[in-house]
């Protein structure tokens, strides 16, 4: 995998989602620890749009791939 083009508050914004400091905190606040058992995709809290969009950068190893396995472990952190 190619090192990462995107900065992590950028994944915010292609997600339609807040993307300053404050609400990324927010966000991963209001929706840790994500159960061990649901895969990130398949997180309630997204919309149909956005689940598509992580299904598809991780199974195509993607420029935004690296950038969703460290949302994806923050949303694991207790």
């Amino acid at each position: 995998m190619e090192q990462s083009v995107h900065a992590f508050h950028e994944l915010f914004e292609q997600l339609g989602l807040p993307s300053d400091p404050a609400s990324i905190e927010a966000f991963i606040k209001a929706h840790a620890p994500l159960h061990d058992g649901v895969l990130l995709a398949d997180a309630p809290f997204w919309t149909e749009g956005q689940a598509s969009f992580l299904r598809e950068e991780l199974r195509e190893d993607a420029d935004w791939a690296e950038l969703v396995d460290q949302l994806n472990a923050a949303l694991r952190a207790d």
